[in-house]
């Protein structure tokens, strides 16, 4: 499974890696932003976009929305991670199709779980 993983904070990226690669996803690719992930997207093929929700120049929902929006890529599924606590905002976030949803901080056992569900959904 080839995942790109989208976040501005650096750090954030490092940690996500780290735990991916605990959880055995070894092949992963990293973005700074939407701009970034886009490009990305429109040239190599991933299984899986997992992208935070507040970033400079594209923000994970309007990259989200692009993704939903784009015939070619609209399949591919995408994991929000945020520290957005606004229900109307993660109501939002949910009616634009997001394939799931973890709220920062988060374990290795979160991540796994929403994995795992995103996998389930993907394969039926």
């Amino acid at each position: 499974m080839k995942i790109l993983v989208v976040d501005d904070m650096p750090l954030m990226r490092h940690v996500l890696i780290n735990m991916l690669r605990a959880l055995n996803f070894p092949d992963l690719v990293e973005a700074t932003d939407g701009v970034q992930a886009l490009s990305f997207l429109k040239n190599q093929d991933f299984d899986l976009v997992i992208t935070d929700l507040h970033m400079p120049k594209m923000d994970g929902k309007t990259l989200l929305n692009s993704i939903r929006d784009d015939q070619a890529l609209k399949a591919i599924p995408v994991l929000m991670v945020t520290c957005e606590d606004n229900s109307a905002a993660i109501k939002e976030i949910i009616a634009a199709k997001v394939s799931g949803f973890i709220i920062k901080p988060f374990c290795l056992n979160t991540l796994d779980k929403q994995l795992k569900k995103i996998v389930s959904l993907s394969s039926a």
